[in-house]
């Protein structure tokens, strides 16, 4: 059995790279919640046939795929379509890197999780290194834009798309993930009828590699996403995606070209001890046996 950890951080990875795809199909002429629709509504056609003939296995939970079609699904609409529209990306992800805030202290709230030392420590070294990394200051939240609202909201989506994922923990994995799938898509068709937004016109090898996008990547980032968070506590896995941070991060100043800075290396040196120190097995409490003669 793979260790949800590793999977996790894998996804977490290929999430925090996205945005190199995304990019590049944008300056094919489709970014923002078109581009959401197009992508998660490719793998939508497929999901919903799949949730109805598995419709037997999560029905006693469906309050918890209602959850995840919902947070879940707000979360991939909204994160995708800040990173292809933003300019300034590391901003985009320090916002939606407010998560493990909102999974720690969600998990505590909702789900009774205890916050151990050790947890409460990772998750202070993690936000502090984030910190450093992105040389946060007092006029970093002063004036946010509408692409900054999105990304915020979208790391609040995934907080509770993490805690609807815990409680449906009887639901397949292969509902789950498509679940978000299938709310992304209505959010952004929503959005695109509100603001008047059309698809455009796109040559064949953009639809192809758009229809890559959507399989090879997302799909495979969001079943990895979903296998972690639901074999792990809310708060040790808000910790654990700070990985998407740091492969946002390394990426942009390694396609950009862009020198890292000591305090970089030094923030992403202590998100990744954070990282480690959130998946550390926990230690069992010890027994006191006594021996018989």
């Amino acid at each position: 059995m793979l260790r949800p950890e590793w999977v996790l951080i894998l996804a977490t990875i290929l999430w925090g790279t996205s945005w190199l795809p995304l990019q590049a199909f944008a300056a094919q002429g489709i970014s923002g919640m078109p581009m959401v629709l197009v992508s998660y509504g490719l793998i939508a056609l497929f999901a919903l046939p799949l949730l109805y003939w598995q419709r037997a296995a999560w029905w006693q939970q469906r309050w918890g795929v209602l959850g995840i079609v919902l947070f879940g699904g707000w979360a991939n609409a909204a994160l995708l379509s800040s990173l292809s529209l933003g300019e300034d990306l590391v901003r985009v992800m320090l916002l939606f890197y407010l998560a493990p805030v909102w999974g720690v202290l969600g998990g505590w709230l909702l789900l009774r999780e205890r916050l151990t030392a050790l947890r409460l420590a990772a998750l202070l070294l993690a936000l502090a290194g984030i910190g450093l990394t992105l040389g946060v200051n007092a006029q970093t939240f002063a004036s946010l834009t509408a692409i900054d609202w999105l990304a915020l909201s979208a790391g609040l989506g995934f907080a509770l798309n993490n805690l609807a994922t815990r409680a449906a923990d009887r639901v397949p994995m292969l509902s789950k993930t498509v679940a978000a799938f299938v709310g992304s898509s209505l959010f952004a068709g929503a959005a695109c009828l509100l603001l008047a937004q059309g698809v455009p016109t796109l040559a064949p090898s953009t639809w192809l590699w758009i229809a890559l996008f959507a399989v090879a990547w997302l799909l495979l980032a969001t079943l990895g996403a979903q296998y972690g968070v639901t074999h792990l506590e809310a708060s040790r896995a808000a910790v654990l995606v700070v990985f998407e941070l740091i492969a946002a991060v390394l990426s942009v100043a390694w396609f950009n070209d862009e020198a890292l800075a000591p305090r970089t290396w030094l923030g992403a040196g202590m998100v990744t001890l954070a990282a480690v120190m959130a998946g550390w097995p926990e230690r069992a409490p010890k027994q006191l046996t006594r021996s018989m003669s």
